[in-house]
């Protein structure tokens, strides 16, 4: 079956529907980092969403458009953890009943939020098979409809809001620089800007240890990994997708890749010097900046801060591995 390629129009069909629903998250500015990286700087507070993340967009879209009959039978994911939230969640607003394969080592806060919202969580072990495998296999079971946390035309539609009222409050932005997971968002963030600001350079943002998507992007052939060891759980998907790969590769203009470090140190200055609680895969696009993987000087740059499901206990340990945190400028 060929999958239609979702467009602009979709996002902003989703927009309508997330209107009053999703919220519009607020952008904020830093001095600070203005005077870092000589750019100014427009981070879009995405860990403000309904259930901490962007993902909340897409699920909901994605629910929202399904026919009345598959809704009445259940939907099922797979998910480290934002998307089965945002699922979840979505699914409790619009009566609809969400399964969610997880695996055994998600973080313990995004595990808990998905069973506060209803969702019946699938335990299951990375080493032993694939979240796909078990997936589908379920859902063939129970004769469930999949909602996958990427590789769906209404998830993109959805996620690519984010952008779009980022580009509506902004406007004239030089770069957009977007976490990159499975490519959900990065390519929903494209669609909005190549509509709102054609001149914008879209770059995605992945750990250097989950470059599947970098060296997808690069090359034109798909590129998968398995398990990769990143802080940055969001960012653990095996492979852009059906839908989200030649997104990528139409509409983004580069793809870098970050160190453990930066995307620590950045997660570190986004607590401490900005007072906000961002995860990990919610920190790669300033990781980007403070390790100069994107030439921003004299730029408008907007950053989308993805997520902010973080088990703080984890973060605190994990601050405290960080042998030298950022040098910054004096705030002013």
């Amino acid at each position: 079956m060929i999958t239609l390629l979702p467009t602009y129009a979709d996002v902003e069909a989703a927009a309508r529907r997330l209107e009053g629903v999703a919220h519009r998250t607020p952008v904020v500015r830093s001095r600070t980092l203005d005077r870092l990286t000589g750019a100014t700087l427009f981070f879009k507070c995405e860990h403000f969403q309904r259930a901490g993340s962007f993902k909340f967009r897409g699920a909901y879209n994605a629910l929202a458009t399904l026919p009345e009959a598959e809704r009445r039978r259940g939907v099922l994911t797979y998910s480290s953890g934002n998307h089965a939230q945002a699922l979840a969640l979505a699914g409790r607003l619009l009566g609809v009943r969400v399964t969610v394969v997880m695996p055994q080592n998600a973080p313990e806060v995004k595990r808990a939020a998905t069973a506060g919202y209803g969702a019946e969580i699938v335990l299951y072990d990375p080493e032993q098979i694939t979240r796909e495998e078990l997936g589908r296999r379920l859902a063939a079971e129970r004769g469930l409809t999949i909602i996958p946390p990427y590789d769906h035309p209404q998830i993109v539609a959805g996620q690519g809001t984010a952008a779009r009222e980022l580009l509506e409050e902004v406007k004239s932005l030089d770069v957009l620089l977007v976490p990159c997971g499975g490519g959900g968002l990065l390519s929903g963030s494209a669609l909005s800007a190549r509509a709102l600001a054609p001149r914008c350079r879209v770059i995605g943002v992945e750990p250097e240890r989950a470059d599947d998507a970098t060296r997808s992007f690069r090359t034109g052939r798909l590129h998968r990994v398995h398990n990769p060891d990143t802080i940055a759980d969001g960012a653990r998907t095996p492979s852009l997708g059906e839908v989200t790969f030649p997104l990528v590769r139409q509409y983004v203009d580069d793809m870098v890749t970050v160190s453990e470090t930066a995307i620590l140190q950045a997660m570190y200055v986004l607590w401490e010097r900005l007072k906000l609680v961002v995860e990990p895969t919610g920190a790669l696009p300033l990781a980007a900046l403070l390790e100069n993987r994107v030439a921003v000087k004299g730029r408008q740059v907007g950053l989308i801060l993805s997520g902010g499901n973080v088990d703080l206990r984890r973060a605190a340990t994990l601050f405290a591995e960080l042998n030298q945190p950022p040098e910054l400028p004096p705030s002013v």
